[in-house]
C-alpha cells in the first residue's frame, strides 16, 4: 500500500510540476515577450489549452494499474504523463492509450495478456485502499463488480458523472469502435448509453484530434435540463472544444422550448413539409389583378399582369432562392418598364436607331427607378424580400395562406411567430430556400473591405511604418500577414471560444455529432443536422421505446439510410446499471403492455428497497407529495415528483429523460397513461428515473401493469438502509 500511495503522489508532483511550467510559459506569451506577435498568439492558445487538461486530472488522477505476464505494469488515469527526462517513456497511461484497454477488457477467461488488475480507491489525492482481480485463474479475485456497484449505489449529485474509472467491456467495445459514419448505440433505461457516447466523443477527440478539434462536436439533447445534467462529463475528461445544444437552439438566436400538439409535430416533421414551403414561397411570388400605376416625372408606366408573370418566370428559371431572383424579377419588370416610358416620352422624334439618346434616357430611367417609392411599393407586393420569421409566421396564422400553400388546418394558429421546437428545422430550410438580400451582402463586402483597411494599419503601425518607410519594411509587412487575413484572425480572436463561434454561426460544420434521445428527432430535424455534418459522422443515443414524439423514429434505418445508405452500424446495451431489480420489475411491466416484443435491461444489483404505492383523494394529494419531499429532504442524494402535464408540484416526464434521482414519486400514473397515444412510454420513462427508491400516489384506479407495488403507501424513512 505504502508504494501505491508514494508512486500515486508522485504523480501528483508531476502534474503539479508541469502545471506551474505551463503556467509560465502562458504567462510569457500573454506579456508579449519573445517571438513574433503570431507566434505568442499560438503559444498562449496551446498553454491555456494544455493548462486544462492538467487541471482535470486533479480528480481521480490516477485509479488503475495493469501487471502483465512478464512482471512489467502500467498506470491507468484520467491523463496521460510522462517522464521529464523520456517525454517518450509514460509514467501514467491515458485511459483512451490503446495500451489502457485491457484495463477494461480483461477478465479470467480471457486474461489479455495480462496478470492482474488493481483498482485503486482514492478521496482527493489519497490513495485509500485497492482492490486486485487476478486474471486468467478461474479462482482470481473479483474486482469489477464492488468497484462497478460502488459507483452505482452512490447517491446522485447535481449532474452526470464519467465512468473512467469502471468502464465495463460492451461499453469500452462502443467507446473505440473505429466507424467513420453513423453509430447507433440503443439500450433500455440504466444502461449507460448517455456516458458511453460522451466517452466516445472523448475517445474520438484523442485520437482524432487535429481533424476534430478545429470544428469541434455538437451534442445534441431533448432540453437544457438533460444538458446541464451530462454537461460536466466532457470536461472532467479534458475536453472543452463541445457544444451543447437542444433541437430549440439549432438556429441561431432563436431559442425555443415550446412544443406543438401531436399531429402538428407529425406533420412538420415529416418531408411532406417542404412541399408545404416551397409552395408558401411561390405563393408569395404574385400577379397584380390590377395594372399597378408607376407615375415617373415625364410620364406614368403600369406593372400589369403578362408583365408580372414574364418576370417571374425568367426569376423562378434562375433556380435562384426568393430573395436572390428577385433581382431577376426587377431586371425583367424595369426594362419593360423603361421601353414602355421611352416610345411614349419619345414618340414622333425618338427612334431606336438613335441608340447613343435610346440608351441615355434608359440610363436615366433607371436611375429614377431606383430611387422611386412607388415602383419599390410595387416590387414588395408582388415579389417581396421575406426572411424565415415572416414567411412562416405570416403563413401559420393564416388559414388562406395555408390553404394555398396546400397545408394541414391544423396548423394554424392565432400568433404565428409563436415558435415551436418543431417550427425550428423549417426556419432553418428557409433560410437555403429564401436566401440573402444582395444588398445586405454588398453591405457586408464593404465591412470586410472596411476591416481589411483597418489590419492594414494596424499592421503597418506595429512595424513602425511611415510615409518614409522603404521598400523592404513595406514588403516585410506585406509578407509577414496579409491584411484580410489579419482581420479574420481579430472577428474569430477577439473574445469567443469555439463554441460561441459555433453556435452563432448557421452554417457551421461539426466534425462529430452526438444525438440523445434520438428516438424523439423527426425527419426535418435529422435533415438540419446532417447540414451541420457533412462527413456523416455521428454517435446517436436512443431506446426506440421510450419514443414520445409523433414524429419521431421507428426504425433506425428509416430515418439513417436516406442519408448515410450502408454508413450505419447499430450496436445495443443490455445492462442495466441504474434502475435496480424491484424498480425494473415494475417498469418491465409496463414495457410489455405496450412494447411486448422489447426486452427491458438486466439490472446488475438490488437495493433491497420495495416500491410501494398509495391511493390519496383530491384533498390529500398536496400532503402525500409534501410527505415524500421532507422525507428525502434530510437524505443525501437527488429526488423528484413526476406528474401529467399541470399538476402543482409535479415534473412531466418528458422533461426527466435522460436524467436519474435517487428517489422519484410519480404521481396519477392512470392519467400520464391516459395522456395522449404516447402515455405508456411516458410512464416507462417516469418509473425508470429512480436509483434507490420509487412511490406512486394514484387518485383513481391504480393501473394493472402497476400491480407489482408494495400497497403498504410509506415512504422510506430517512436513515434506513439504503442498500443490500
Amino acid at each position: 500500500m505504502r508504494s501505491e500511495r508514494n508512486y500515486v503522489a508522485g504523480l501528483y508532483t508531476r502534474l503539479d510540476a508541469a502545471r506551474e511550467r505551463v503556467e509560465a510559459e502562458y504567462t510569457a506569451a500573454l506579456g508579449g515577450t519573445g517571438g513574433t506577435p503570431m507566434e505568442r498568439d499560438v503559444q498562449v492558445r496551446a498553454s491555456a489549452k494544455e493548462l486544462k487538461r492538467l487541471h482535470f486530472g486533479d480528480n481521480g488522477l490516477c485509479f488503475g494499474r495493469l501487471d502483465t505476464l512478464t512482471g512489467e505494469h502500467s498506470y491507468i488515469g484520467r491523463i496521460g504523463l510522462f517522464d521529464e527526462d523520456n517525454e517518450y517513456e509514460p509514467v501514467l497511461l491515458d485511459w483512451r492509450a490503446p495500451a489502457s484497454q485491457a484495463f477494461y477488457i480483461a477478465t479470467a477467461a480471457s486474461p489479455e495478456n495480462m496478470r492482474r488488475r488493481r483498482q485503486f480507491h482514492t478521496r482527493g489525492r489519497q490513495v485509500l485502499d485497492f482492490t486486485d482481480e487476478v486474471l486468467g485463474r478461474p479462482d482470481g479475485d473479483a474486482r469489477g463488480d464492488a468497484a462497478l456497484l460502488a459507483a452505482v449505489n452512490a447517491p446522485r449529485g447535481e449532474g452526470m458523472r464519467d465512468i473512467v474509472a469502471t468502464i465495463q467491456a460492451e461499453q469500452d467495445e462502443i467507446i473505440r469502435l473505429d466507424h467513420p459514419g453513423v453509430l447507433v448505440i440503443e439500450g433500455g433505461p440504466g444502461t449507460g448509453k448517455t456516458v458511453v457516447a460522451l466517452h466516445r466523443v472523448a475517445y474520438l477527440l484523442y485520437t482524432q484530434r487535429e481533424r476534430m478539434e478545429r470544428h469541434g462536436v455538437l451534442v445534441v439533447g431533448p432540453n437544457p435540463a438533460f444538458l446541464n445534467h451530462i454537461g460536466r462529463v466532457l470536461p472532467s475528461l479534458g475536453e472543452s472544444d463541445v457544444v451543447f445544444m437542444t433541437t430549440g437552439d439549432l438556429v441561431p438566436g432563436r431559442h425555443v422550448t415550446a412544443e406543438d400538439g401531436p399531429e402538428a409535430a407529425r406533420l412538420k416533421g415529416s418531408l411532406k413539409i417542404l412541399d408545404v414551403l416551397a409552395a408558401a414561397i411561390a405563393d408569395r411570388q404574385e400577379l397584380p389583378e390590377e395594372p399597378l400605376p408607376v407615375e415617373l416625372e415625364d410620364v406614368t408606366v403600369r406593372i400589369d399582369a403578362a408583365t408580372a408573370e414574364w418576370a417571374r418566370e425568367e426569376a423562378r428559371a434562375t433556380g435562384l432562392p426568393h430573395n436572390e431572383a428577385r433581382a431577376k424579377f426587377t431586371e425583367i419588370i424595369s426594362y419593360v418598364l423603361t421601353e414602355r416610358a421611352i416610345a411614349r416620352i419619345g414618340k414622333g422624334w425618338l427612334t431606336r436607331e438613335d441608340k447613343v439618346a435610346w440608351e441615355s434616357m434608359r440610363k436615366d430611367l433607371m436611375l429614377e427607378l431606383g430611387k422611386h417609392e412607388g415602383f419599390a411599393a410595387a416590387l414588395d407586393a408582388l415579389w417581396p424580400l421575406l426572411t424565415p420569421e415572416t414567411l412562416l409566421g405570416q403563413l401559420f396564422s393564416s388559414r388562406e395562406r395555408l390553404r394555398l400553400a396546400g397545408a394541414d388546418p391544423v396548423l394554424w394558429r392565432a400568433d404565428g411567430e409563436a415558435w415551436t421546437v418543431s417550427d425550428v428545422p423549417l426556419l432553418d430550410e428557409l433560410v437555403d430556400l429564401l436566401g440573402t438580400d444582395k444588398a445586405d451582402e454588398a453591405a457586408a463586402e464593404r465591412q470586410r473591405k472596411a476591416d481589411a483597411e483597418y489590419a492594414k494599419g494596424v499592421l503597418d503601425i506595429m512595424h513602425g511604418r511611415e510615409d518614409s518607410m522603404d521598400d523592404e519594411d513595406h514588403l516585410y509587412a506585406t509578407d509577414l500577414l496579409y491584411a484580410e487575413d489579419l482581420a479574420e484572425r481579430f472577428i474569430e480572436r477577439d473574445t469567443r471560444e469555439l463554441a460561441e463561434r459555433a453556435a452563432a454561426d448557421r452554417d457551421w460544420t461539426y466534425r462529430h455529432i452526438v444525438v440523445d434521445e434520438a428516438q424523439e428527432l423527426s425527419e426535418m430535424d435529422w435533415r438540419i443536422l446532417m447540414r451541420h455534418c457533412p462527413g456523416r459522422s455521428f454517435t446517436v443515443v436512443g431506446d426506440l421505446a421510450q419514443r414520445r414524439s409523433e414524429a419521431g423514429a421507428r426504425s433506425w434505418g428509416e430515418m439513417l439510410e436516406p442519408y448515410v445508405p450502408g454508413r450505419w452500424v447499430y450496436r445495443s446495451l443490455t445492462v442495466n446499471y441504474r434502475t435496480p431489480a424491484e424498480i425494473m420489475s415494475v417498469a418491465a411491466a409496463v414495457l410489455a403492455d405496450f412494447a411486448p416484443s422489447v426486452a427491458p435491461p438486466e439490472s446488475v444489483r438490488a437495493c433491497g428497497v420495495q416500491p410501494w404505492s398509495r391511493q390519496v383523494g383530491a384533498d390529500e394529494l398536496a400532503a402525500a407529495i409534501e410527505e415524500f419531499v421532507q422525507a428525502e429532504a434530510g437524505r443525501e442524494g437527488t429526488s423528484i415528483v413526476i406528474g401529467p402535464p399541470g399538476v402543482p408540484g409535479t415534473v412531466p416526464a418528458s422533461e426527466t429523460k435522460g436524467l436519474e434521482f435517487d428517489a422519484v414519486l410519480v404521481v396519477d400514473p392512470e392519467r400520464i397513461l391516459a395522456d395522449g397515444p404516447r402515455g405508456a412510454a411516458e410512464l416507462y420513462v417516469a418509473l425508470t428515473r429512480a436509483t434507490q427508491r420509487l412511490g406512486v400516489l394514484h387518485q383513481g384506479v391504480l393501473p394493472q401493469a402497476l400491480a407489482g407495488l408494495d400497497p403498504a403507501g410509506t415512504p422510506v424513512p430517512a436513515g434506513s438502509p439504503r442498500l443490500v
